[in-house]
């Protein structure tokens, strides 16, 4: 009788063992025999459907779908495999968790919340006066809220850890900054904060002293800086580049790859819609261009004055011109990085960059010797660098020669590298924050 007990029980366990594996076998290979087709490069975890997301734009042909990085999803989905057991085996394991809240109180935070971390935001209305999204990066959960119902004092604070996106650019800028910064030293100093970042968008002539006193290093409560432009202060330490990005305040949007946008003939060489300064580089590029009769080849859109905001129309004209054009022209400005730069990438035109320094503070750094653009150039932006217009010329004779299928491969590595520029700096800036936050919470 104990003998049979004991074939029984050991039949039923092994009845069980089997039933595991199998179920096992459903969960890391069956649902990977579905990929979603949705998204030229698939859904991530946790993502509605492309065209279910506020701000992303889906250029197709027809209802035609198609994946651009195609040839590699089998060794995709053998990594993911691999990746799904890893964060299986690290679930049983004891991990240190980072909770991150990130308050939005520039545009430039949503150029970080839904082109670098894809981030959702809720609700998709873009005026609604709260909004809020979460995403989980490594070891960290971020919170994002953004909108002008965001007000110090006014909603509660529920982390201890905290980034700061403000807009230091100009005199008006910085007075609503700094009361951001005042509001925030004061939760540091009752103890509602223990760690504070902040992402800036800088002065275009890198003239930042204002936010001096506030850092770490001279006394202040600011652990972590992350700034656009190419700032002197920059050491990689404390201090680190960060992107100008897509231009969100006009409502620029993400733009999901499609097969239209790689493989058709576009029918510009360059294109150029901007305002025209006198006797600025711009203006002597306008020249260049009509001297060669290239005005006619190219989207050529000039205007005298600058518009802070974009209408529906002018939107569209732009986005139309990059989705249209092999090239696009990158003209300095007050600074010699522009949206325009980013938001090229995003349409697989090639951005043809003046390569100067324009006046002011910026210039190089003690780790970076490459300014400008140095943030672009240390991950191998595929651009073309010009220092003078008149080298304009001999550019555009050369693109009259290149083949359709040249340009469709040359296409496919400006997106692949741009979508690889932003998954680095997600996991960079990830990564600051929990060395710097963890290690400094154990000390």
């Amino acid at each position: 009788m104990r003998l049979t007990r004991k074939r029984l029980c050991s039949f039923l366990i092994a009845l069980y063992c089997l039933f595991s594996l199998y179920a096992a076998y459903h969960v890391f290979f069956g649902r990977r025999r579905q990929a979603p087709a949705g998204s030229p490069r698939g859904l991530r975890k946790g993502a509605a459907p492309a065209r279910e997301r506020h701000g992303r734009e889906q250029s197709t042909l027809g209802s035609e779908e198609w994946n651009p990085w195609e040839g590699d999803e089998k060794n995709e989905q053998q990594h993911r495999f691999k990746t799904s057991l890893q964060i299986l085996n690290k679930s049983t394991k004891g991990k240190t968790d980072l909770n991150v809240q990130i308050w939005g109180k520039a545009a430039i935070g949503l150029y970080l919340w839904e082109h670098i971390f894809e981030g959702l935001l809720d609700p998709n209305d873009v005026t609604a006066q709260w909004r809020e999204g979460k995403s989980i990066v490594g070891r960290t959960q971020y919170s994002f809220i953004t909108g002008p119902a965001v007000i110090p004092g006014y909603f509660s604070v529920d982390v201890n850890n905290l980034v700061l996106i403000l807009n230091g650019r100009e005199k008006a800028k910085i007075f609503y900054a700094t009361q951001w910064l005042l509001y925030a030293q004061n939760l540091v100093q009752i103890q509602k904060l223990q760690h504070l970042a902040v992402v800036l968008l800088g002065n275009e002539h890198c003239n930042n002293e204002w936010i001096n006193p506030f850092l770490k290093r001279n006394g202040g409560f600011v652990e972590l800086l992350f700034i656009t432009y190419d700032s002197p202060w920059i050491n990689d330490v404390d201090v680190f580049q960060w992107p100008l990005g897509v231009a969100t305040y006009r409502n620029f949007p993400v733009v999901e790859a499609s097969w239209s946008m790689l493989h058709d003939q576009r029918p510009y060489l360059c294109n150029f819609l901007g305002t025209i300064y006198e006797n600025s580089s711009r203006q002597a590029l306008m020249n260049i261009l009509k001297k060669d009769g290239n005005d006619k080849l190219c989207w050529v859109s000039p205007r005298e004055q600058w518009q802070p905001q974009e209408t529906n129309e002018s939107l569209k004209n732009y986005q139309d011109a990059l989705l249209q054009s092999d090239l696009t022209l990158c003209p300095v400005g007050v600074n010699t990085e522009c949206y325009r730069i980013y938001e090229a990438c995003s349409y697989g035109s090639i951005p043809v960059v003046e390569d100067v320094m324009t006046a002011g503070s910026c210039g190089n750094t003690s780790v970076h010797h490459s300014a400008p653009l140095q943030l672009l150039k240390s991950m191998g932006a595929p651009f073309i660098f010009i220092k003078n217009w008149k080298e304009l010329p001999a550019v555009l004779e050369k693109e009259k020669t290149i083949i359709l299928q040249e340009k469709i491969e040359r296409r496919k590595m400006l997106l692949q590298w741009y979508q690889h520029f932003k998954t680095e700096l997600k996991m960079k800036f990830t990564n600051i924050l929990e060395s710097s936050f963890l290690m400094n919470s154990k000390s």
